[in-house]
């Protein structure tokens, strides 16, 4: 990320009002956008020299191209670490690498290989992304990397069967109803265990605790009030790490929602049509493209339910980093993706 690049003077965090939601949009919008992933190295190099000659000094001014410069390392580069993310894992990629999964999951009348082996498919792909973007103030352990593993695949795939079984069973429903809440089963599987999956492959941040900084403000000559976010640690929080892991959780089951819901109640009013059933062939297209539209339209209000760096008073945290009496004052954290 730009804030890990060289210089003492603060980038601006975004080109939006990331206090407001719809700033939030446009934010997470720029790190899901999919052409930041043709960038070369050396546009990317050339992005960071940029950034660099702003933090310092060298330019005064925040211009489009230095924007557009903010943009491609942001979406490129871990947060905590300054390192590119595998390009896979990346959030510009994340449409992309869930594609098939999301729509495999959501292929109807599966038996139960199908449904274990999309799950297993699916959870991989969560522990990546998950590794991948997780803040990195405590890293995972590989031994506890692989526990976390299997336990989250464990779960999904319980949820599924366990769901798939117990669906057609239930009496008090019309057949319809069932039909609907069958096609429902693989949401209910991604949302639970896509949260467990979360805070266990997080788990040693909520051991350890995660980075800290504190937040000075200012008042810029428009009379509007700026925040500016140290790069000194203060120490580490548990309490940081309990926050930053369940927002990430919650809004995973929120990006669930119209990826595994939407898509898969269309494909079942599609299916009853005269134009799919005469192109039976045509389903899986069909389901691939319902869900990318959907994916792609949902993936940047899901992610900014939730401010990435988040900003907290430390009178909500560990009594040690209020002890001065300075408990109203405010720290921010990395929460993570």
């Amino acid at each position: 990320m730009a804030s890990s690049l060289p210089g003492s003077r603060q980038l601006p965090d975004s080109q939006y009002d990331l206090s407001s939601y719809w700033g939030r949009v446009r934010q997470c919008a720029d790190l899901a956008d999919p052409r930041t992933l043709f960038t070369s190295t050396s546009q990317l190099n050339t992005s960071m020299s940029l950034l660099a000659n702003y933090k310092n000094g060298k330019i005064q001014e925040m211009n489009p191209e230095l924007w557009k410069a903010k943009k491609i390392v942001d979406s490129t580069l871990h947060p905590d670490t300054g390192k590119p993310v595998l390009l896979p894992f990346r959030m510009s990629c994340y449409v992309f690498s869930n594609l098939v999964v999301t729509a495999g999951m959501l292929i109807p009348g599966m038996k139960w290989k199908g449904i274990l082996g999309w799950q297993i498919a699916n959870q991989s792909l969560n522990v990546a992304i998950n590794t991948a973007n997780a803040n990195q103030s405590a890293p995972l352990s590989t031994d506890a990397l692989i526990k976390s593993y299997f336990m989250a695949v464990s779960a999904s795939c319980s949820v599924a069967l366990g769901f798939n079984h117990m669906v057609p069973r239930i009496s008090f429903v019309t057949q319809q109803t069932k039909t609907i809440l069958k096609r429902l089963v693989p949401f209910a599987a991604v949302a639970s265990a896509g949260a467990l999956n979360v805070f266990l492959m997080r788990g040693e941040e909520l051991r350890r605790g995660i980075d800290i900084f504190p937040v000075t403000s200012s008042t810029e000559k428009n009379g509007k009030d700026k925040m500016e976010v140290s790069e000194r640690s203060l120490g580490k929080s548990s309490k940081a790490a309990l926050l930053a892991v369940g927002e990430t959780a919650t809004s995973r089951v929120i990006n669930a929602i119209p990826v595994m819901v939407v898509p898969s109640l269309l494909l079942l009013r599609l299916q009853k049509t005269e134009w799919l059933k005469k192109r039976p062939s045509f389903l899986m297209p069909v389901n691939i493209g319902l869900v990318f539209l959907t994916s792609t339209i949902a993936l940047p209000f899901a992610l900014a339910v939730f401010p990435q760096r988040q900003v907290v008073r430390k009178g909500s945290l560990e009594e040690e980093f209020f002890e001065d009496g300075s408990r109203d004052e405010l720290v921010a954290f990395n929460r993570g993706i």
